[in-house]
């Protein structure tokens, strides 16, 4: 019991900061605004999650955010964009681990990724409506953005992005896992003995 908790706690913190790593490695996409940023950060959690349950997966995204907030600080020195990746990779992830735990095939995981894509750009989309976009508006003491420019950014803009960001990390994590869809079932039996 005692060598399994320390083995999963040196792995998610293992893959904290490998996530950590992978979100300095953001860039824009041009047709985007330049403050949406992508990074391949949420596959670390997503691994954990696969391996360790849900809760690991969370901890691997808030730990990367923490780590990134003091290391790297925010403009508004509240951290709302940090709190806002947290919330997106959380809704990408526990839909997807929710999804592949029930098919657990490639197939599956496939079927998982679109359904994480798919919860993480809507509900981004609307906790941009509602909350980020009018906290950043607040802590930057920008003038407030009218209803109809912040349903167009929304719009036009942050569900596009997700819907964009959500296939890339599909793409990618679909390579990775076919190379360690037989090394995470055996962590799980691991997990289970």
């Amino acid at each position: 019991m005692k060598k399994r908790n320390t083995k999963t706690l040196v792995t998610v913190g293992m893959l904290s900061t490998i996530a950590y790593v992978l979100m300095l490695l953001n860039f824009p996409i041009p047709p985007f605004p330049s403050f949406l940023l992508i990074d391949f950060s949420d596959i670390p959690a997503l691994i954990a999650s696969l391996v360790f349950g849900p809760v690991a997966g969370i901890f691997v995204e808030l730990i990367k955010n923490i780590l990134d907030y003091f290391m790297k600080g925010s403009p508004t020195g509240v951290p709302v964009g940090h709190i806002a990746n947290f919330a997106a990779g959380i809704i990408f992830i526990l839909p997807t681990w929710y999804v592949y735990t029930k098919l657990k095939t490639k197939k599956g995981m496939t079927i998982a990724l679109v359904t994480g894509t798919i919860v993480m750009a809507v509900l981004m989309s609307i906790l941009n409506y509602f909350v980020i976009l009018p906290a950043y508006t607040f802590f930057l003491n920008a003038p407030a953005m009218s209803s109809p420019e912040m349903r167009q950014l929304v719009v036009t803009a942050i569900l596009p992005f997700n819907i964009v960001k959500g296939l890339l990390l599909s793409i990618v994590f679909m390579l990775i896992f076919s190379r360690l869809q037989s090394w995470i079932g055996k962590q799980k039996v691991y997990e289970s003995a």
